[in-house]
């Protein structure tokens, strides 16, 4: 009986570790962050983003994060926003599939490049991990209005991270706390 226990705490420990670590993380931009200069069309040319995934966005407060709309994106259009945000670090869970459209909402910088049209797939990524805190939501930003449904992305404002992913379990964790956790239900 015990030992049918701890298999089963084992087992839903494994399960606990492993989950959070299939979504994924990414800083927008990598090292210049979100900032003038950098081509956000190459950036996101070799990534898939899913569902439960994040964009991390680091940037001077001179700089904002305006999640828009369709056509607000194509003209960059300011003003307009869905969700803003101009902390210096911005998460965005990717909540819903389809496109989600970012631009700097300065004048100018968006016309400078300074934009950011994410593909969303439905997938089998996690729900996104804890944030510190939160503070906005916006509803998706695939139509050219907003509309009165569930949110689509959840905008995080936290601290700069030190690497390119907040708290999440990284996959070399789960190996390890996999083998652990076998390591004890063969023990038991």
């Amino acid at each position: 009986m015990a030992s049918s226990s701890v298999g089963m705490v084992c087992l839903l420990l494994v399960s606990w570790m492993v989950v959070p670590s299939l979504a994924k993380v990414y800083t927008v931009g990598d090292t210049p962050g979100w900032t003038t200069g950098v081509d956000y069309s190459t950036w996101t040319r070799d990534k898939t983003f899913k569902v439960g995934d994040s964009l991390v966005f680091n940037y001077p407060t001179s700089h904002t994060v305006d999640e828009v709309s369709s056509s607000d994106y194509s003209t960059c259009t300011v003003g307009n926003a869905i969700a803003t945000d101009n902390s210096g670090a911005t998460t965005v869970a990717l909540k819903t599939a389809g496109t989600h459209y970012f631009i700097c909402g300065v004048v100018g910088h968006c016309a400078n490049g300074m934009k950011l049209s994410v593909k969303v797939e439905s997938g089998s990524s996690a729900a996104p991990s804890k944030s510190p805190s939160s503070s906005s939501s916006s509803s998706p930003a695939s139509t050219d209005k907003p509309s009165t449904g569930t949110p689509s992305t959840t905008t995080t404002t936290t601290k700069a991270p030190d690497s390119s992913s907040s708290w999440s379990l990284s996959p070399f964790m789960a190996v390890v706390t996999t083998c652990l956790a076998l390591l004890v239900l063969v023990i038991s």
